[in-house]
């Protein structure tokens, strides 16, 4: 959906910058804008006029899942700034960065990734009764992923050494999907071991055991 609308302000980038609050957009780059009137300074303040643009952002997935977002964090009384940069294939990465944001992200990241999946419903939920083209949502705090990616990708090769030095199965405790295809990813690059998921939903663990030929 096309939203339009004219701002004034004492400079061009003030008036880009109020254009992009009202209009709901996520960054001054997402907007489009033409440039009505110029600003002048005029003569000892006489004559001084505002800068007036026209602007518009074409809203969707992304725009509904950056405002969810905002009203949430609204709503928690958290101060933060959200950055929203492109993924891969078509992903729009939402990152939150503030004081008290960090109380997001919950044990192992379930609260961060219960806030993603609210995040991507809100992105995707019908319009007029019609159903958009999918959008691919990610949300991060403090750059928690990155984080918690490299921590279970040493552990994945602790565990994979402790499997190879004892000749026994390794069990690790219960993940979610994303958590799980990190560690299957890294164990794939060390030789002589395997990984397996077992258990079903939200209690599946992954067992890391010696290859057949070892």
């Amino acid at each position: 959906m096309r939203k339009e609308v004219v701002t004034t302000a004492k400079t061009i980038e003030e008036a880009v910058a109020k254009a992009v609050e009202e209009l709901g957009a996520p960054s001054a780059d997402k907007i489009e804008y033409t440039v009505i009137e110029e600003p002048k300074k005029g003569f000892l303040g006489l004559g001084a006029t505002d800068a007036k643009i026209s602007a518009s952002y074409v809203s969707g997935g992304e725009a509904r899942a950056v405002a969810f977002v905002k009203q949430l964090l609204a709503d928690m009384s958290i101060e933060a700034e959200l950055e929203v940069t492109d993924g891969e294939n078509g992903e729009k990465k939402i990152s939150i960065n503030g004081e008290g944001a960090a109380i997001l992200i919950g044990h192992h990241g379930e609260t961060l990734d219960s806030l993603q999946y609210l995040a991507s419903l809100a992105a995707n939920k019908r319009v007029n009764g019609k159903k958009e083209e999918y959008t691919r949502i990610s949300v991060d705090v403090e750059g928690y992923r990155a984080k918690r990616e490299e921590t279970l990708r040493t552990l994945a090769r602790k565990m994979a050494a402790r499997v190879v030095k004892y000749k026994k199965s390794v069990m690790l405790e219960p993940m979610n999907p994303y958590e799980r295809r990190i560690i299957h990813s890294e164990i794939q690059n060390i030789e002589g071991v395997s990984t397996n998921s077992i258990g079903s939903e939200n209690n599946r663990k992954i067992v890391i055991f010696l290859d057949s030929e070892n």
